[in-house]
């Protein structure tokens, strides 16, 4: 990607901090303290990076107050580094400006309707009654069902899915693969037979979303599966039917949510955790990566319950003294119970 180059000094002027050292000095992208060269800006956030500060070539960091003298590079002083760094990363990297216009090959139903102001890539296909807002981007082979809607400045990349009657907010980063709307997973038994439940609900999505590669956000069966506004999804989760998850909550990759499941607003979500269905998460939960949750929780704070790696002798040994515990927890017992029958003869 390419990046402009920029003087600390405007920097400073447009995000706030303090430039210490020669405010002239200019950055065209950003890079880790290890990997930078002069022309780039890099930060210093954790202490155990010192050696890598004292080594790095970048042409200017980001450093915290508390650390204002670590190096003798140019520098801005800001109270959170990383948050400034990214920060940075927007000003050196803006998006790519959406072209108007629709491509040839694209299938563009005539009750729909496309913003003057939208792009419309090749092998598109926009059902009957869709609608594209204004700035919209929609890359090469999507295809948006049937009277869903897109919300205005909304990005799609190539191949992403979006189903009928669904409803997608602004400033919406939803890539590639992504499927939105699918069926949920509903079937009745009928003499030992599954029987489908149409799923009549919808998907909407808030503003200032983003949903990972191959990320799957089922429809709701009755009520409508949502994603509040500012959500982040990582790739490759599963959503099912009639979720909710809360506003500004983080989701990393190869999580899974059951059905009729609410998740709060600012939780994080560690990777390939499960979710059982029709729980409720508190708002400000962390679940640990690979976490399994089959409760809910009501109360905000850190959730972890998987078991680290260990070396396999390790491991077996353990399972080998777990098989064990019903024994001895048998005698324990009877040891106790013998115990307390003496002290009361006595």
């Amino acid at each position: 990607m390419q990046a402009r180059s920029v003087r600390l000094a405007d920097i400073a002027a447009q995000l706030g901090g303090e430039v210490v050292g020669d405010p002239e000095t200019r950055v065209s992208q950003v890079a880790t303290l290890k990997s930078a060269g002069p022309e780039h800006i890099s930060f210093f956030a954790q202490g155990r990076y010192r050696e890598e500060l004292q080594a790095t070539r970048a042409g200017a960091v980001i450093v915290s107050a508390e650390e204002r003298d670590a190096t003798t590079l140019p520098r801005i002083v800001c109270a959170d580094p990383y948050l400034y760094f990214a920060q940075v990363s927007r000003l050196l990297n803006p998006p790519a400006p959406v072209q108007p216009g629709v491509h040839p090959s694209a299938v563009i139903d005539a009750s729909a309707f496309i913003d003057p102001t939208a792009h419309i890539g090749p092998g598109c296909v926009i059902e009957a009654g869709a609608n594209i807002g204004p700035g919209v981007a929609v890359g090469a082979g999507c295809i948006v069902g049937a009277r869903s809607t897109i919300g205005e400045g909304s990005r799609l990349y190539p191949r992403v899915t979006i189903y009928a009657d669904c409803v997608i907010g602004r400033r919406a980063i939803i890539h590639s693969g992504a499927v939105i709307g699918a069926d949920g997973f509903g079937f009745a038994q009928q003499q030992g037979r599954w029987l489908k439940i149409p799923q009549i609900g919808r998907v909407v999505i808030g503003d200032d979303v983003e949903i990972g590669a191959n990320t799957t956000i089922d429809r709701g069966a009755l009520d409508d599966t949502v994603i509040e506004e500012g959500v982040k999804l990582d790739n490759q989760i599963q959503i099912g039917h009639n979720c909710r998850i809360g506003a500004h909550t983080a989701i990393a990759g190869c999580a899974g949510i059951a059905g009729s499941t609410t998740i709060g607003r600012h939780c994080m979500i560690g990777g390939a955790a499960m979710i059982g269905g029709h729980l409720h998460i508190a708002d400000r939960v962390v679940i640990s990566g690979g976490t399994w949750v089959t409760r809910s929780i009501e109360e905000p704070g850190m959730y972890l319950s998987v078991i680290p790696a260990t070396p396999a002798r390790e491991w077996r040994r353990t399972v080998a003294l777990l098989r064990g515990l019903d024994k001895l927890y048998e005698r324990v017992r009877r040891s106790g119970r013998g115990k307390t029958g003496t002290e009361n003869e006595e």
